[in-house]
């Protein structure tokens, strides 16, 4: 156990490049736009959307190196993207090369979307796959937490003229460190059965995972579920994978449409219209990361013990409460003292408990092993779409409307979400990637929550 543990730990640190690469711009928004004389729509698309549109690419086109290259080898990758954007951004001369080396590392955000939960859902046991697989979250809300901190020493020690290159420049630091480390890995034994025919070296993985593992009968389980699969000769937009397509789909747009991009990429923006001095407001994103961190450990302990749907019902709950009062203190003015951030830390914490720590376990988990990588692409395509039209047009939106009827937007999606979880989502905890496969896959499958009892679900 203690190798998949130190494995997913390696491998779940491409969650801190993408953490720290999607909040680490926050610090450069205001310089940036001042600097080269941006307007609110080329700012939005230049220089804060822009690598929200490369993760979209990334997320589309990320399970072609992940199936053909391998998931190591794609993680090797991304390492390599995350050097030369940190890099490249800190040093770009006018915003078209700023937006190029952005996109590069958007791309690396994308990939690593797809890449990171499917090696770690491969690899872990059923009963640790939750905790495992969100690891990669921790680590997305630890990047984004040091991207803050980071920015507010960097803030704080030098001149917002070129504070802003040092704010982006230092994740070569941690890129570097993290392309060496993935290096240790091993390859993942579905990966090398499935897409390689490689027994002998998956049944070398499969004993260093668990030396009392009958490896006969895995990689027969494994060819058995693939076979099934291939026999259906399915194409991935079919009937016969809609319920895990359409899971996938609502997961990923209500994790987006919850606002939580919005607040990570604006929040000192946010902070500042609440009537929060520039600096206070800086210095309160660093205590929102500390929120999200902490709230996502918390996520991580419950997630195998109570579930991914129950999680989703609670963080449903605490989002509504938050969004809701955020817009009333908007609407009625109610701003100045601390009311806005501690709804903002409600909010942050609800989403942490809930779609930060599920999202990227239950998309790897509901999609059959043959189209595993297809699904995860597909769900994280979704989440990176929505995210970079929301960054793409919230200047304009801001600039155009107060607070209360963007926030109050956020809430009705949440409620949409809450009836999401009611009547469609399945709970998949604790149940083998196999066995999954038989519940959600197939031409006959009906569009209902599925009740999995090896999964000891609420009904």
């Amino acid at each position: 156990m203690s190798r998949i543990v130190q494995w997913s730990i390696t491998v779940a640190l491409a969650g801190f490049l993408f953490g720290f690469d999607t909040a680490v711009i926050s610090g450069a928004d205001k310089p940036i736009q001042t600097l080269w004389g941006l307007s609110d729509l080329h700012h939005g698309l230049l220089v804060m959307s822009m690598a929200l549109w490369g993760t979209v690419l990334g997320a589309i086109f990320g399970n072609w190196p992940t199936d053909h290259l391998g998931r190591r080898t794609t993680l090797l990758l991304i390492g390599i993207l995350y050097l030369v954007s940190a890099i490249g951004s800190a040093v770009a001369t006018d915003p078209w090369t700023f937006a190029f080396f952005r996109l590069i590392g958007g791309i690396g955000v994308g990939v690593s979307s797809v890449a990171a939960p499917i090696y770690i859902s491969e690899i872990a046991p059923p009963r640790y796959r939750g905790v495992l697989v969100a690891l990669y979250q921790f680590n997305i809300v630890f990047g984004i937490l040091m991207a803050f901190v980071s920015n507010y020493l960097i803030g704080s020690l030098m001149e917002s003229g070129i504070a802003w290159r040092w704010m982006l420049g230092i994740e070569a630091i941690p890129a570097l460190i993290y392309t060496v480390m993935i290096t240790r890995v091993p390859r993942s034994p579905r990966w090398l059965i499935l897409k390689r025919n490689d027994v002998e070296e998956a049944s070398r993985v499969l004993r260093m995972i668990n030396p009392n593992v009958d490896v006969d009968a895995e990689i027969a389980t494994m060819r058995t579920a693939e076979n099934e699969e291939r026999s259906a000769n399915a194409r991935f937009f079919s009937r016969r994978y809609r319920l895990p397509i359409l899971l996938a789909f609502l997961v990923a747009f209500f994790n987006q449409l919850s606002g939580i991009n919005f607040i990570i990429y604006y929040a000192p923006r946010v902070l500042e219209a609440a009537q929060l001095g520039s600096q206070v407001a800086l210095l309160s994103t660093a205590g929102i990361g500390l929120v999200n961190l902490v709230f996502t450990m918390i996520g991580m302990s419950l997630i195998d013990r109570f579930g991914r749907r129950t999680l989703l019902f609670i963080g449903s709950a605490g989002y509504l409460l938050s969004l809701v009062l955020i817009s009333r203190a908007f609407f009625t003015d109610a701003l100045g003292g601390i009311e806005v951030p501690l709804l903002l830390a409600l909010f942050i914490a609800s989403h942490a408990i809930s779609q930060g720590a599920v999202i990227w376990v239950f998309i790897a988990e509901v999609f059959p092993n043959h189209v595993r990588a297809r699904g995860q692409s597909f769900g994280s395509s979704i989440h990176w779409v929505f995210a970079a039209l929301i960054t793409l047009v919230m200047p304009w939106v801001l600039g155009t409307f107060s607070g209360g009827p963007v926030f109050a937007f956020f809430a009705v999606m949440m409620l949409l979400q809450l009836i999401f979880v009611l009547f469609l989502m399945p709970e998949t905890r604790n149940v083998s990637l196999e066995e999954l496969q038989k519940h959600l896959v197939g031409d006959n499958v009906k569009l209902r929550r599925v009740h999995l009892s090896g999964a000891r679900a609420q009904a």
